[in-house]
């Protein structure tokens, strides 16, 4: 049976970021994920490109699922904001996950709601 791949980004809610920051954060989120991915993997998702983005309302939310995605040995890349418009640097606003197994990714992030 073919393993399918997917790659999830999580972010939080409760920054309540304008639509283009939420945006860069997403896409920081799953550039550095997929960077952090073998190029086997990459290669077979690019064809399909499956993302989901969903929401969480806390820091501590999110450190929790970047934590446990690292403890699965999953790729994934935490963002910190530089500072240089909405947000305060250093604030943690996503977090992306894969390029990988879409069963592991749904250990983690299954319960979590779309955004």
């Amino acid at each position: 049976m073919k393993k399918s791949l997917k790659q999830v980004i999580v972010v939080r809610k409760e920054l309540e970021m304008g639509k283009g920051k939420l945006a860069t954060e997403v896409a920081h989120a799953s550039f550095g994920a997929a960077r952090l991915a073998d190029e086997k993997t990459v290669k077979k998702w690019e064809g399909f490109a499956k993302k989901i983005v969903l929401k969480v309302e806390s820091q501590k939310e999110l450190k929790d699922i970047y934590k446990e995605a690292k403890k699965g040995k999953l790729p994934c890349f935490l963002v910190k904001d530089a500072g240089l418009t909405q947000l305060k640097s250093g604030t943690v606003t996503a977090v992306g996950i894969g390029p990988a197994e879409e069963k592991k990714i749904d250990k983690i992030t299954g319960k979590l709601k779309l955004l």
